[in-house]
Order: structure tokens, then sequence, then C-alpha cells
């Protein structure tokens, strides 16, 4: 009896899912770079926005780029990604799960699907924050995210074994947390290796691709993400958070650099 194997061919390679809340104004560079960078659809669950999301987000949603849905209530984020999953695992081969402020770089492959297709078959691959401080910014001022903050944190800071993930979305089981969902099989970390189980304890690995993870930006702009509220919790950050991710040990880091004067053409 012969058996005979047909891979199923995926309307896109990959795709990244986002729930987002009064984020407009940097939903274009956003967009854009992972655009650049490989990223062919993008799924956007708008929380309740009351700013220009639907105005930026329409010559997106037109060209097909962009697929948006609306999205009301509170601690919506689990339940917007596994709508998301629901609807669309079909259709992509790798789905990945970020917010608005979070931004995939490879460092040795040109695009993110290079990246993963130097991982041979996988179910799901843990990327690792690296957390950006406001570099002494109080007021938020015109440029690109990318071009405003280069300050960063330590690679190996407690707060960059947070993990974001890019999965078969077809293996995806439950979302207990943004961070890593329960998925049938096993995950491999960044190099390739399998990843430990108790993955909050290993130091992170950026050697290979990275999250940029602008979690603050200027105080101001840090102010403007509290009163939004959070995506998963129904309360607000404490001012502390502020002083917690307001990391600047390594200045100036350049590595967005090349990305700037296209992504202005883009913006």
């Amino acid at each position: 009896m012969f058996r005979f194997i047909f891979k199923r061919k995926y309307q896109f390679y990959l795709t990244l899912c986002a729930i987002a809340k009064n984020e407009g104004r940097y939903l274009k560079e956003w967009i854009e770079y992972h655009k650049m960078l490989g990223v062919e659809k993008f799924f956007i669950y708008d929380n309740e926005s009351t700013d220009n999301t639907q105005e930026i987000l329409k010559p997106y949603i037109d060209s097909n780029l962009v697929e948006y849905r609306y999205f009301p209530g509170k601690k919506m984020q689990l339940k917007a990604y596994a709508n998301c999953v629901r609807k669309h695992k079909r259709h992509t081969r790798y789905m990945g799960f970020l917010d608005i402020d979070e931004f995939i770089v490879p460092i040795k492959h040109k695009t993110i699907p290079d990246y993963l297709r130097s991982l041979g078959s996988f179910s799901g691959v843990q990327i690792n924050w690296l957390v950006y401080g406001s570099a002494g910014a109080k007021k938020r001022e015109k440029g690109l995210v990318m071009e405003r903050f280069k300050d960063h944190s330590l690679p190996e800071h407690k707060l960059n074994r947070h993990i974001k993930v890019i999965l078969n979305p077809r293996l995806i089981l439950r979302f207990f947390s943004a961070h890593r969902p329960v998925i049938f099989g096993r995950y491999i970390d960044s190099n390739g290796n399998p990843a430990k189980k108790q993955f909050w304890y290993r130091t992170p690995i950026s050697n290979q691709i990275r999250i940029n993870h602008y979690a603050i930006k200027s105080y101001e702009e840090f102010l403007e993400k509290r009163s939004r509220g959070r995506a998963r919790f129904d309360r607000k950050r404490g001012f502390d958070y502020f002083d917690n991710y307001d990391l600047n040990d390594i200045k100036n880091d350049s590595i967005m650099n090349k990305y700037i004067n296209e992504l202005k053409k883009r913006t």
C-alpha cells in the first residue's frame, strides 16, 4: 500500500495578529515595517478605539493587507487571539501574536520568513523581548518610534526573559496567556533548540532574532498608554511600570537605522 503525502499550500506564509486601542499614530510604522520584513497579512482587532485608527487602517483594509474587526469589551486580548485562530488557521503557515509596540528584528537574516525557514519544521518558536527605554524623553516628538528610541536594556535583564511566539496556528490548543499559548507539540527557542519548560528562568536569547519592545516611549506617551488600560486585565498599569521599563543601559543601538529612510517614504 502506498501513502502519498501532499503538502498543503497556504495563502500566506506569515501573518500577524494584534489587538489595539487608540494606537492609530503608531500603526503605519508597525505595519509598514513588518510588511518590509516579510509579513503578508495583518489581522487587527480594534478594542473600542476613539482615535483615527479606522482612518489610518482604511487604505490597508481596502488593499486587503489588513483584515479589521471591531472588538469591544474588557479583557479581550486572548478572546481576539482565539477568534483570529478560529477564522484564519487554515490560511497561513505561521501566525505571530504581537502588540503594536513590539517589532520583530531578525539579526542574521534579511527577513522574518528567511529566519523561520532556517529553522526547518517547527510547531512554535519563542522570541525574546529587548526592552527599550525612554532615553530621557518627556514629551512625544515627531519621528518614527525606532528613530526616536535607540537606548535599550542589557540583553540579560530579567524583563527580557519575556517571549512572544510565532507558531503553526493549527496546533494551538488554548490561550492561557498572550506570551505562550498551549500548543500540540513543542516550542523551540530562537536558536532552534528545544525550549525549556520553565522558560522564565533561562537567560534571554537574542543573537538570531529579537523583539524590540518600545514599552514606554516618552513619559507623555506612557501616560497615554496607561490611560488606555490593558488588553488582558481590567486595571491600569501602575506608575512604577515606567520606572521598571525605563532601561537605557545600551546607548544608541544602530540596528534599526537601515530601515528608517525607507519607512519614512512609506509612512
